[in-house]
């Protein structure tokens, strides 16, 4: 079963057997060259700003375009790269790969996340080596893997949000073919394949876009990385829309995860995340197509459901409200953003259960009293992607601790078991299912003067923090272009198989068990989140939902404090560990049938 042919409006294209269509956009530019197999042709310059030719080859060719100054910048909506990102770009025919699945999809309401990185997932460091371990997840109960960025970036390692060419899979981790085999084997195995992109900048090595085309940036926005992208001009629109068309329509992918949108900044009357969701809606795939964001602002009208309960643009907003209220729950941590939970944590989690969001318009300490976020209760609880681990709050740490060397274990099976019971869309991240306690920590590729840079601005970053005032301390946080750095961060699958290991594993695999059997299939068509929670005692909790079949979930749980007496009918329990009555962390979970 062959790939049909996504057609791109940059860079080469297949359109006959042997024949290429190549397009770049350099308005500022009195003519460009396009430079295949060694040998020059001009382009012709269409209307804005565009150049454009064709030419014979065949895939496997190599080929840069060359700028007035002789300069030559590889394709940046190149399909793959012939060695580095200031290397040739290389002609890739999309329809070579053979699919072998037949594939129609999942809905999202069966979704189990798993996020990993592909270098840090397996020995290999590849698409192969996750491929190795796919039927560990399916076994364990995961029904979506979500890759970190693999579009190309400098360098071997690299977390991936850094990208440069944002249509290139990295060679580093297996290229066009390793990618489409990983997704072939996961759709055998039923399950689906999300990615992560970033559209709010590019890496700070190897993107040419600035020497020919100015125009791709405003430099009158700005965001943590420099100028914002120009998403107010056509061609830079269609570029990142035609990039999550690509990668949904050639590499078969089920959803797309859209990195900190809040750094978006666009003036345009539609924005880009919405204009391109909806193209992704209009596209007319012939499987389910699920699209989830990464937003601090806590905003609700992206993720708003139509008369029939369909997401009209997003499926899901990755909910850092619940990880911070269970991070501080369960470690006692109080600096940076988990000041906004310190004073009533507990509360917090009540609210983060019962309607989604905690912060929705309340002053944040951290954002120096600035109000953040929208009510959230009206949404399902598909609309929310919850977690109490992933890359972000665990690498952003100065060390790369997990929750499993900052918590006590009962504390971390509670809240396992309180993220796959509670009706929100469930993310893990890798080693999570056996309690893998390796650090995952900030590595990258860089050399020289950015390196140095990278270096000292990763340490830079917690000076405020007053467990590193001490510039010595902060000298011993981890260098992100040391080796050793990317290699402590490797999972550690031998851990899997140890008794503690194997236990944790036992406990997962009940738990995503009892989603998909109780839980998931009640939660499809939920028109709002139906959920009401409160304290109890010192730090416990009770909560409810009535789901879409009107039967009601309960969850009666102790989250580190004193034990409480309180009881729930014992009829229908679907798990239990402790009892609040004489445990500081306890969770029952019981449904009531409708």
């Amino acid at each position: 079963m062959s790939s049909s042919h996504f057609m791109k409006t940059w860079g080469a294209e297949k359109i006959a057997d042997n024949r290429w269509r190549f397009r770049l956009w350099a308005p500022g530019l009195s003519g460009v060259s396009l430079v295949l197999d060694g040998t020059m042709q001009g382009m012709d310059k269409t209307v804005d700003g565009w150049f454009e030719t064709e030419a014979e080859a065949s895939a496997g060719t190599s080929y840069v375009f060359s700028l007035p100054d002789e300069f030559q910048v590889p394709d940046p909506a190149a399909r793959a790269q012939s060695n580095t990102v200031h290397g040739p770009s290389k002609l890739v025919d999309p329809q070579a790969y053979e699919w072998e699945t037949a594939w129609k999809g999942r809905p999202w309401h069966e979704t189990v996340l798993y996020e990993l990185h592909t270098g840090t997932f397996s020995a290999g460091s590849d698409f192969d080596g996750i491929r190795s371990h796919l039927d560990h997840l399916a076994e364990i109960g995961i029904t979506a893997v979500e890759l970190c960025p693999v579009a190309q970036f400098a360098g071997n390692r690299g977390w991936g949000y850094d990208g440069v060419l944002l249509y290139a899979p990295h060679p580093a981790y297996g290229g066009v073919d390793g990618l489409k085999r990983l997704v072939d084997a996961a759709h055998a195995r039923g399950l689906m394949v999300f990615l992560d992109v970033v559209y709010n900048h590019f890496g700070p090595d190897g993107n040419y876009l600035h020497r020919y085309a100015p125009e791709f940036f405003d430099e009158k926005r700005h965001t943590p990385w420099g100028a914002a992208i120009a998403y107010d001009q056509r061609p830079v629109r269609q570029f990142v829309i035609d990039n999550a068309l690509y990668w949904l329509h050639e590499y078969r992918l089920d959803g797309l995860r859209l990195d900190a949108i809040d750094q978006i900044i666009d003036p345009s009357p539609e924005p880009i995340v919405a204009e391109l969701a909806r193209m992704v809606r209009n596209h007319g795939f012939d499987r389910p197509v699920h699209l989830t964001t990464e937003d601090e602002r806590n905003i609700t009208w992206l993720h708003e459901r139509d008369a029939e309960r369909r997401p009209v643009l997003f499926d899901g907003e990755w909910n850092d409200d619940f990880h911070h209220v269970a991070h501080v729950l369960a470690t006692g941590e109080t600096e940076g953003y988990y000041i906004d939970y310190a004073q009533d944590a507990i509360t917090d989690m009540a609210t983060a259960l019962g309607q989604g969001f905690v912060a929705q318009g309340r002053p944040s300490p951290y954002l120096n009293g600035k109000p953040r976020g929208q009510p959230s209760a009206h949404l399902p609880p598909s609309a929310f992607v919850n977690f109490i681990q992933n890359h972000d709050q665990i690498g952003n740490r100065a060390f790369g601790e997990r929750l499993t060397m900052l918590a006590e274990p009962e504390a971390v099976v509670v809240l396992t078991a309180l993220l796959l019971l509670s009706p929100p869309i469930p993310l893990v991240f890798m080693g999570e299912e056996w309690g893998e306690t390796r650090p995952f920590q900030f590595f990258c590729d860089f050399h020289g003067e950015l390196a140095d840079a990278v270096r000292q601005g990763r340490r830079r970053e917690f000076a405020h923090w007053p467990q590193f005032a001490d510039p010595e301390l902060r000298r011993r946080i981890p260098d992100p272009n040391a080796i050793e750095t990317f290699q402590r961060s490797m999972l550690d699958w031998q851990t899997a198989q140890s008794e503690a290991g194997t236990k944790r594993l036992e406990i997962f695999r009940h738990l995503t068990a009892i989603r998909a059997e109780e839980i998931a299939p009640r939660i499809a068509g939920m028109p709002a989140m139906n959920g009401t929670a409160a304290p109890i005692g010192e730090r416990g909790i009770v909560a409810e939902w009535v789901l879409a079949d009107h039967s009601i979930l309960s969850i009666l749980a102790n989250l580190g404090g004193e034990p409480f007496s309180a009881t729930m009918n014992e009829s229908r329990t679907l798990f239990r560990e402790g009892r609040s009555s004489e445990d500081r962390w306890s969770i029952h979970v019981r449904l009531e049938e409708a």
